[in-house]
């Protein structure tokens, strides 16, 4: 009876990850990743582009359709005067415009393709921006933060250098949805404010990512025949 169990269990393991005459559907898969992201064209006057680090995991729910789910975390310059601070935590829908189905095939039969989407989603975020030694301001904190949430679209693209890793690059624009920190400086006299000021604010900026991703687990849709 032993003998029959190993014999089953391995060829259960060799239907599900060593055949190659299957077609594997995409729907059900699991990615992590690692991500470095450059923030441009930022809303505050003066920040100058920031960078960042962050992950990221990736669910597939169909053949056309997959979702990211990331923390960032991305710093700048406001000029010589202050530093901020971002932290970006959300979701984003990748649609497939081309509709490329995922096989799992021999490593010599894999050719490295490009793969574009559309995407959208939503993030919350914490802002915080601190003077700079030798900028304190005369009166007043010496920093000002903001909760908010903000939303996304953007476009990007895999390169899928094999049946599990894939390099991706993806550029969006992120409009924060809550209140505004403005930070003021006069030059002349040399004196800093933080400012908050309250109610909507459509101000954002733009992300461009680069992220690197594995794929480490099915979770549903194992086979289409």
């Amino acid at each position: 009876m032993k003998g029959i169990h190993l014999i089953f269990t391995l060829t259960l393991g060799f239907c599900f990850f060593g055949q190659t005459d299957r077609k594997y559907t995409p729907a059900g898969m699991l990615s992590l990743g690692g991500r470095t992201t450059v923030s441009l064209f930022n809303d505050h006057e003066n920040e100058m582009t920031g960078t960042g680090v962050g992950g990221q995991f990736r669910l597939r729910f169909s053949d056309a359709v997959n979702t990211d789910w990331f923390f960032d975390y991305i710093t700048s310059d406001i000029l010589n005067y202050a530093h901020r601070t971002d932290y970006h935590i959300g979701w984003s829908v990748l649609f497939y415009p081309i509709n490329q189905l995922d096989y799992f095939r021999q490593e010599g039969e894999f050719k490295p393709k490009f793969r574009p989407y559309i995407l959208a989603g939503h993030c919350f975020d914490y802002s915080k921006i601190e003077a700079k030694d030798g900028f304190s301001p005369l009166d007043g904190p010496m920093s000002a933060e903001r909760w908010s949430s903000a939303v996304q679209a953007g476009l990007g693209t895999h390169l899928e250098l094999s049946p599990r890793f894939d390099i991706s690059l993806t550029g969006q624009y992120m409009i924060h949805l809550g209140n505004h920190i403005e930070t003021d400086y006069d030059f002349t006299t040399g004196m800093l404010s933080f400012n908050e000021h309250k109610g909507a604010s459509l101000a954002g900026h733009l992300l461009v990512t680069l992220s690197l991703n594995y794929k480490i687990a099915k979770l549903w849709g194992f086979t289409r025949r």
